[in-house]
């Protein structure tokens, strides 16, 4: 509406609860039922479908306006223009006549984003608001007035009023993005050059000692890489143990009278060829759509996901959040950006390439419903659904299988911290606000976000609900991906392990040691790998320096040692594919002493760029195998 006409619906407008019918004498109160009413009298939507969404609309205290286009009953224009003269107010087109970036200061962002308002205007005396929920309108007029002397209403779609926030405040909101966890917490002022120094001086006396006694010096870190490999494959076996110990029984299903709103965020990047199938099978959830909410979360310079996006058929519950540009360009740093704009409860993360399984949602309500305020992250398993591609993706399929159905699971039955996965992942919204959301900074986020819940006290459950993704099985790509991932472990445990002695009060030391067994242990582990594979040659016929030193005994010793720890990786396998879907033949499970050897190259990668880039992401790319 043009600001003359609002200026002439100034007095009509002024207490917008009271509005009066033209030419009645009878005071008519607009609401969401009497524009139920308008908008079936002007066959804007259909009977039936009104009496569905008048019914949610009441049951689950949801806005009639969102139901209404979660389940495409009528279009956005259609339907705000039938609000405007419902309520006798006037369609701000923020695009063409964005708000007054003074009035916006007066008002937080996060308060326009959850409450659906927006300072708009000032005309004369009276400041216009402009909302996405009119009929909520007299509820906020009080504080409102507060901030900003006599106000009048106009209306704008909830996605029009996000985009001109975006417009105007986009680089602040950016920034605070980059910084929401505490610094003594985060990576974010790590310096790759304060590393080089001891690192250069413990590689320096590496050589020292291995030119006076080279035999010396191998001992020494062989001994390194056994107690990394022992302390792993002792956390395993107690995690296998913790998990034949089956604590967990069955739980009906509780009765929630009021199900929430459940927000769920996808980080996009270069996904143009994927946006149909991710709206095909997100589309699969069976949660009520009016409280389902899917952020699409873009970069605002990733021209080409949103041009798809642009072009895309997106149902009423998915939106798309566009990131400003900002000093680093990351999946957490999005997620921290995105976190303001959800609506839900519960927040959950998705990959782009994900099909988790029709019930999820559920689950994941039913679980928080039943448990404490402690546990506030719930992880999903996480599968593959092109396990035949090719060998490295039966090799990734069996790693994961073992991981999220035998490890994962054990450790959080030993009460250990569990770091978590990138995706599947759901939270209490109020536990993750406090701990200041993702590190956006830290390329392995949710390994670190995994050790700040357990840190300040809270729990992480696993539950039985799987996601099917695309297995990352073409060799470059995989070593891109699992460097970035061992990078992030090396950030991580360098982060945390800044003051050992609030990280053991905050622990406890059964949850510290932990910690070093997850995290230092798999690192040196990948690292000093082929070091002890070295000592195969042996069987070849070949002398090893070491062997020739030892006893005989302490030989037999330790190659039993590594015949053990290789036997209980294919146990670990085969439990762990047999409890999948797939029929995946088990004898390649001893394939994977072939496999490893990649995450030692990818952890020579990460160290060297944990020296160099440590906050480079390397961007792993999907589409390329899809679920048919």
């Amino acid at each position: 509406m043009p600001v003359i006409a609002l200026q002439q619906n100034l007095n009509l407008v002024a207490n917008p609860a009271s509005t009066h019918g033209v030419g009645s004498a009878v005071c008519v109160l607009p609401s969401a039922e009497t524009l139920g009413a308008r908008l079936l009298r002007d066959g804007v939507v259909a009977p039936h479908i009104m009496v569905e969404a008048l019914s949610v609309h009441h049951q689950r205290r949801h806005h009639l306006v969102d139901v209404l286009l979660s389940r495409g009953a009528v279009d956005t224009q259609t339907l705000y223009a039938s609000i405007a003269t419902h309520w006798n107010v006037g369609v701000i087109d923020l695009a063409t006549s964005p708000p007054d970036p003074r009035l916006l200061e007066s008002m937080a962002h996060v308060t326009c984003l959850r409450e659906g308002l927006l300072p708009w205007r000032e005309l004369g005396a009276t400041t216009v608001i402009v909302t996405a929920y009119p009929d909520e309108f007299a509820r906020h007029q009080v504080w409102l007035e507060t901030l900003f002397g006599p106000i009048t209403m106009a209306v704008a779609p909830l996605c029009a009023i996000e985009t001109a926030l975006l417009a105007q405040r986009g680089t602040k909101l950016a920034r605070r993005s980059e910084s929401r966890v505490a610094e003594p917490e985060s990576c974010r002022k790590f310096h790759a050059n304060s590393l080089r120094t001891p690192v250069l001086a413990a590689l320096l006396l590496i050589v020292l000692i291995g030119f006076i006694s080279p035999l010396g010096m191998m001992f020494g870190l062989t001994i390194v890489a056994l107690l990394a490999m022992y302390s792993f494959t002792g956390l395993k076996i107690a995690a296998l143990i913790a998990l034949g110990r089956d604590r967990h029984h069955f739980e009906p299903p509780p009765l929630i009278a009021h199900l929430p709103i459940v927000s769920a965020m996808v980080a996009l990047y270069g996904e143009s060829n994927i946006a149909a199938q991710l709206v095909e099978r997100l589309g699969q959830l069976d949660y009520p759509r009016e409280l389902l909410d899917i952020l699409l979360v873009v970069e605002a310079e990733d021209r080409m996901t949103r041009n798809a996006l642009a072009c895309a058929d997106l149902p009423g519950w998915m939106r798309v959040i566009v990131v400003p540009k900002g000093a680093v360009q990351t999946k957490p740093r999005a997620l921290n950006y995105a976190l303001d704009h959800c609506r839900g409860a519960i927040i959950g993360v998705y990959d782009a390439e994900d099909a988790p399984e029709p019930d999820q949602i559920r689950k994941v309500v039913n679980r928080f419903h039943q448990r404490g305020p402690d546990v506030a992250c719930l992880q999903g398993i996480l599968d593959y659904y092109n396990p035949r591609s090719n060998w490295l993706a039966r090799c990734f399929t069996i790693e994961y299988a073992s991981w999220f159905r035998l490890f994962l699971p054990g450790i959080e039955r030993l009460g250990l911290a569990v770091p978590l996965g990138g995706t599947t992942l759901f939270f209490r919204r109020t536990a993750l606000e406090s701990l200041g959301g993702w590190d956006a900074h830290n390329v392995t986020e949710d390994a670190d976000l995994g050790m700040r819940i357990a840190r300040h006290g809270y729990r992480t459950e696993l539950i039985d609900s799987a996601t099917m993704e695309e297995a990352n099985c073409r060799a470059f790509p995989w070593v891109k991906q699992r460097s970035r991932w061992i990078k992030g472990y090396m950030m991580t445990w360098i982060t945390h392990m800044r003051d050992p002695k609030l990280l053991w009060r905050q622990l406890g030391a059964w949850q510290f040691v932990g910690f070093q067994v997850m995290f230092l242990g798999s690192i040196m582990q990948a690292l000093l790998a082929p070091l002890l594979w070295s000592f195969w040659i042996v069987m070849l016929g070949f002398e090893h320096p070491l062997v020739s030193a030892m006893p005989p005994g302490l030989f037999v010793a330790l190659y039993g040692s590594f015949f053990f720890t290789e036997a209980l990786n294919i146990l670990f396998g085969v439990i762990g594919i047999r409890r999948t879907t797939h029929r995946v033949n088990p004898l390649w499970v001893p394939t994977l002493a072939l496999y490893h050897p990649l995450a030692s190259l990818a952890a020579y990668k990460a160290f060297w760029e944990l020296l160099t880039c440590p906050f480079y992401w390397d961007k792993t790319s999907h589409g390329h195998f899809d679920f048919g």
